[in-house]
Order: structure tokens, then C-alpha cells, then sequence
């Protein structure tokens, strides 16, 4: 789950993802189901877009993210950005010491780098014991069908001034699983030289009916599964790309 050199490019690879998109979707429903939350935890926080936010927002906020690499540059863009937010390096399978959040966010299909079914379970407890009562979790996964139509068996490039890369997704033996293999070429700081690097990453998504029996397990309840950054309740989740799940302890 670490994502090793990736932190060096994770901001300009990043670049155009939908944000603004995920900061309006969490406020709305914390606004909608606990409008006087004040503490946030955000799991798998990467170089820290959505903890600095957050924090700007006037909330007391912890990310928490296993790659050293991710929060070395979310603690350095957070003093230029002059927030405060508190970064952890922890496994989100194994949290430890983190209790009394109104509000726990995993976006950015973090949710899907969990493959285990019984680790998936885990990250679960972890939540509910990290929430205050009528605390809310908010996290979104990738749908089934996003990983079989738009992604599986598909290779993407790009080229920008310094950093070139090159990735490839494989379907994986499992229903649900997907391989993602990337080259990137990073331009060195003298001459046309280039450092080449390669990562392997590892996701899976599973069905609606199967989060949510996980979830209601740890004892929190599903108050809206919603799809592609809407707002309103989704009838039909499987059909969207990205599928966000609300939850209350």
C-alpha cells in the first residue's frame, strides 16, 4: 500500500482530480448529518489536498497515511500553506490511539487498496472505534463496473515538462480486482537525463451489498450510498464510476 517514489509525481499525476468535487460532497453531508462536527481524521490523506482543506475550513483535523514519502510533503505543504493538521504514519488496518472523531473521510478510492475481506472488516472497526457517537464516516470506492469498462485491460500516458509515465491496468483473477503497473521517467535536475521508476499497485471493489453488511457489522448504519459526486440517495449505485458510502456510529 505504500506508494514508494509515486509521492515525488502523486501532486502533478493528481492534478486535474476532482477535489473541489470531494470537499463539496463531505461539507454537504456534514452540514446534512452532524453540522457541529469539529474533528476529522483522514485515512490514506497522500500529500494532504483534502487535510489542508479541511483545515482551512476550521476544522481540528489528523491524516493518517502509510507511505512516509506521502506525509513528508503533506507536513511541508501544510507549514507553506501555514495550517495545522497533525500527521500520523499508520496502516489503516491496523490504527491505533485514534478515538472521539465527529468525522473519518477515505477518498480517492483509498477503500480499494484494502483487498482482504477480512482486512476490509478491519478497517471497518477501526472506524467505528475511532468515531464518537453520532460521529459520520464518508468514503468512496470504484465501482465493478468502472473497473471492468473503463479501466481493466487499458493502458494510459502521459507527458508533462518533467514527468512521463506510462500505465497499465490488468484484470485480476478475482471478481472485482484490478493490477495497475506504471513506468514514470522523471527528468533530472541537470542535463536531458531521465530517472526511470516502476510501481505496482494492487485494488479491488466489491459490491454494494457487500460494504454495506461489513459496515452495519462494526454496529454503524448506511445513511446514504450516493453516486459520482451527487448528492441525492443513488437508486442504482453499480452503475456509477465512483460510489460514495455515508455511514453514522
Amino acid at each position: 500500500m505504500a506508494y514508494s517514489k509515486l509521492a515525488y509525481v502523486y501532486d502533478v499525476l493528481m492534478d486535474d482530480a476532482p477535489y473541489d468535487q470531494w470537499q463539496e460532497f463531505v461539507t454537504k453531508k456534514i452540514e446534512r448529518y452532524h453540522p457541529h462536527a469539529q474533528r476529522l481524521l483522514d485515512l490514506g490523506c497522500g500529500t494532504g489536498e483534502m487535510s489542508i482543506r479541511f483545515a482551512k475550513s476550521g476544522m481540528d483535523v489528523t491524516g493518517v497515511d502509510y507511505s512516509e514519502d506521502m506525509l513528508a510533503y503533506a507536513q511541508a505543504e501544510t507549514i507553506e500553506q501555514k495550517q495545522k493538521v497533525t500527521y500520523l504514519q499508520q496502516d489503516i488496518r491496523a490504527l491505533e490511539g485514534l478515538t472521539d472523531f465527529d468525522v473519518i473521510i477515505s477518498l480517492c478510492d483509498v477503500i480499494n487498496y484494502v483487498t482482504e475481506e477480512n482486512d476490509l472488516e478491519k478497517v471497518f472497526q477501526h472506524v467505528a472505534d475511532g468515531l464518537a457517537s453520532g460521529g459520520i464516516f464518508i468514503f468512496d470506492i470504484h465501482s465493478i463496473k468502472h473497473f471492468r469498462e473503463n479501466m481493466a485491460d487499458q493502458t494510459f500516458a502521459e507527458i508533462y515538462e518533467d514527468v512521463s509515465y506510462v500505465w497499465f491496468c490488468e484484470k485480476g483473477e478475482q471478481n472485482g480486482e484490478l493490477l495497475h503497473d506504471l513506468t514514470f521517467f522523471i527528468q533530472q535536475e541537470e542535463g536531458n537525463l531521465y530517472e526511470r521508476f516502476d510501481e505496482t499497485h494492487h485494488q479491488r471493489t466489491f459490491p454494494v451489498d457487500f460494504y454495506r453488511g461489513l459496515i452495519e457489522k462494526t454496529g454503524m448504519s448506511v445513511l446514504d450510498v450516493c453516486s459520482d459526486f451527487s448528492l441525492k440517495t443513488s437508486k442504482d449505485p453499480e452503475q456509477a464510476n465512483r460510489i460514495f458510502f455515508v455511514c453514522q456510529k
